[in-house]
């Protein structure tokens, strides 16, 4: 009995070690992004290491989402405009996609960025990498997204939870 959980434990940690590995990053001399699975040479300084399973690096963002935010990141410019802002923030958090979320209404600094991207006030406004789209259509934002490589789902775990309903008000007693 004792050497079948020896046997049992044994076989759980290389089952364990084999999944997770070991992910090394740095930059080269010609200022390229390396990434191994060996360590850098003794010359390089501001390595990380990272720990991965599968396609997974950090936190469920896997590669291509993470290309993609790195090359195209998104921004959100809205305010409490009522459904069309709803449905923007919405149709992003559905997919998962990490973005910026300014509202002109409420700042400044964001308010002075859309004028000079747009040339007016009015949001939403998406901006993906260099590429902006005026107003609120689901199709237009999708093939955008699509274009510069996030993912069509939201992986496991980043997907926020649905809304949740009101509550029905408390039966009051009978008199």
């Amino acid at each position: 009995m004792k050497a079948a959980l020896s046997l049992a434990a044994a076989c759980l940690a290389a089952i364990t070690s084999a999944g997770a590995a070991q992910l090394y990053q740095w930059k080269d001399a010609q200022g390229r992004t390396v990434y191994s699975d060996q360590p850098p040479p003794p010359s390089v300084k501001n390595a990380q290491q990272k720990a991965f399973k599968g396609s997974v690096i950090e936190g469920n963002e896997n590669y291509a989402a993470r290309i993609a935010r790195e090359k195209f990141p998104v921004t959100l410019y809205a305010s409490a405009c009522g459904a069309p802002c709803d449905q923007a923030r919405q149709l992003l958090a559905g997919r998962g996609i990490p973005f910026s979320d300014k509202d002109p209404q409420t700042s400044p600094e964001a308010q002075a960025e859309l004028q000079k991207l747009t040339g007016r006030l009015s949001v939403p406004v998406l901006v993906v990498g260099a590429d902006k789209i005026d107003g609120f259509e689901a199709g237009q934002w999708q093939s955008a997204l699509d274009r510069a490589g996030y993912p069509k789902i939201a992986p496991p775990g980043r997907k926020p939870a649905a809304p949740v309903a009101a509550a029905p008000a408390a039966p009051t007693a009978a008199q």
